[in-house]
């Protein structure tokens, strides 16, 4: 799959669902230090909290809702889970279970983005089923 700056298509991805994905929310600012680096500590709080914060496909609307409301230029990162050192399953919002990395992000870990553009308000994301 074509890793250059910009955008990774999740298209390319539909078929592949032999392990869970988990998703980051990212600031174009972000983003780009993933981008020129090829990997990151994350957003200000993942730093804070010494791991990079992920959502499911259950819970990352309400992540974007929550702590990204009214933010444009978001983009949507997909991992997987299969293989992922370092990645913990710890209790967060309502005790929910949320995936945790105790490591830095890596380009190499990126399976797909999307950009999160805002209709009406609300972000839009594609298709995670």
């Amino acid at each position: 799959m074509d890793r250059s700056p910009g955008v990774l298509d999740h298209r390319k991805c539909k078929g592949h669902d032999t392990a869970m994905l988990i998703y980051k929310i990212f600031r174009a600012d972000e983003w780009a230090i993933l981008q020129a680096n090829g990997e990151t500590t994350g957003a200000p709080i993942d730093v804070t909290d010494g791991y990079v914060h992920f959502s499911t496909a259950e819970t990352v609307a309400e992540t974007a809702a929550k702590y990204f409301a009214g933010v444009a230029g978001l983009v949507l990162l997909a991992v997987e889970t299969e293989g992922l050192a370092s990645l913990k399953w710890e209790p967060a919002r309502e005790d929910v279970l949320f995936p945790h990395l105790y490591r830095k992000l890596k380009m190499d870990d990126i399976l797909w983005t999307s950009p999160l553009p805002l209709q009406a308000g609300l972000h839009q994301f594609p298709d995670l089923s």
